[in-house]
């Protein structure tokens, strides 16, 4: 570009002191130093002139061109956005079934937990009192077997010492003593193992509880996702 200056200002100079035409405004110049300079000024020039010329010749060409391109690359766009959609949705549902399927096996699971619990509780309870009321039957039967026993030996003892009254006084005090000592023992035995049987009961209350709260959770989160998947429905925009 510099040389295109140069030759451009030597044709300047050339015309500007070339000998006038008598009678005009034209002048005589020397046309082989004009033309050497013309050649020089046109060799000069970047090529990149001519695609630029190019390009302003064919401009309505590539423009529309190129919006053809543009209008193909927004339906390929709109099309691969609505198959990501669509993919994303199915993708979703399929997530949401798995979910539900999932929570309603687990409510599942607990509940039958549950019902064996309650069903090994009740057992337990069963088994338990049973071997509380034998306990209490064979104390009572054994305080009445010592106190029969004590009063068949004090019938003896006073029949043999019918003419000591202390001694037949004393019998039965120890007679009485002993009844009452089997009757504490029996009543001791039994508040034990009603005491024992309540322990049992509260600590299975306590595993029914911790069941019935798992089983609400479960519920809650199954009711939870439908409930997102309801509020929040998919909005597309191009």
């Amino acid at each position: 570009m510099y040389r295109v200056f140069e030759a451009l200002d030597e044709l300047v100079t050339i015309v500007e002191e070339a000998r006038g035409v008598p009678m005009t405004s034209g002048c005589v110049v020397p046309r082989g130093d004009v033309l050497e300079l013309l050649d020089d000024v046109r060799d000069a020039i970047p090529a990149e002139l001519d695609d630029a010329q190019d390009v302003l010749d064919h401009r309505d060409e590539l423009v529309g061109k190129a919006q053809h391109e543009a209008d193909q690359s927004l339906s390929k766009a709109r099309a691969d956005a609505e198959r990501m959609v669509a993919e994303a949705q199915h993708e979703a549902e399929r997530m949401l079934s798995e979910a539900r399927a999932r929570a309603e096996r687990m409510v599942a699971e607990a509940e039958d937990q549950a019902q064996r619990t309650v069903s090994a509780g009740r057992q337990e309870y069963e088994e338990l009192v049973g071997r509380a009321h034998a306990e209490a039957d064979r104390m009572v039967q054994a305080g009445r077997a010592n106190y029969e026993r004590a009063i068949e030996e004090g019938r003896a003892e006073q029949a043999r010492l019918v003419d000591q009254t202390e001694v037949v006084q004393a019998a039965h005090a120890e007679s009485a003593r002993v009844l009452e000592a089997a009757q504490a023992e029996a009543i001791r035995l039994r508040n034990e193992c009603d005491a024992y049987v309540d322990g049992k009961l509260a600590d299975f209350e306590d595993l029914l509880a911790h069941t019935l709260r798992s089983v609400g959770k479960g519920r809650s989160h199954l009711r939870g996702p439908a409930v997102a998947s309801a509020a929040a429905p998919f909005d597309y925009h191009d």
